[in-house]
């Protein structure tokens, strides 16, 4: 199984590589169109702002792969930035077009919430979805979160957990080949390993 980590500029695919070595699966990081074009599996993680993420996509022709791996039902593990990256649309510092493979947008926390921005630490899942990547970790169990945005998704049957900061948000989602994980499983010490591994294991 090839397994690779798409790098794009946005942060932390050395940290995701690292985690996957510690659970004995060799992984690549890449940032080319044909070794995504090649792969088993596809993890884009990404740390940053929505619009830049978009443009360095586009500088590195990486689009067309991600669609094309996406619409081969191949699997897809997109975390943090790489899950808002999906979606439709995001108001990041002004509205941005994001690959549209999920139907939503993504949002800001409110300011009327009165919480502090970014939502950044351990947070617990309210799981609402019955899947393999779910094995053996309990509901409201705790995993790592660094955001200042969420993903509102159209569909809330693809809502696979949900998280309370102020209110409910979407923290993970599963629509057929592909999986998306506001937090960072990488930094999500036991639990969020177990996650990963459950994830490949499906494969």
């Amino acid at each position: 199984m090839k397994i690779v980590i798409i790098d794009y500029g946005m942060g932390n695919a050395q940290n995701v590589k690292n985690a996957l070595t510690f659970l004995k699966y060799s992984s690549e990081i890449v940032s080319d169109t044909q070794s995504i074009e090649n792969a088993d599996v596809v993890i884009f993680p990404g740390v940053g702002a929505f619009g830049e993420g978009m443009s360095e996509l586009r500088k590195r022709n990486l689009i067309k792969p991600i669609t094309n791996h996406i619409n081969e039902n191949k699997p897809f593990l997109g975390l943090c930035l790489g899950m808002h990256l999906l979606f439709d649309v995001s108001m990041e510092h002004g509205e941005h077009q994001g690959l549209g493979i999920l139907k939503g947008k993504v949002i800001r926390f409110s300011d009327e919430l009165n919480l502090k921005i970014p939502h950044m630490g351990w947070n617990s899942l309210k799981i609402t979805k019955n899947d393999p990547v779910f094995k053996d970790i309990k509901n409201n169990s705790y995993v790592y979160f660094v955001h200042s945005y969420y993903a509102v998704p159209k569909d809330k049957k693809i809502i696979a957990a949900a998280t309370e900061y102020g209110k409910d948000f979407c923290s993970m989602i599963i629509k057929d080949n592909i999986y998306a994980m506001q937090f960072h499983p990488e930094k999500s010490q036991e639990i969020g390993l177990k996650m990963l591994s459950n994830f490949l294991e499906r494969f």
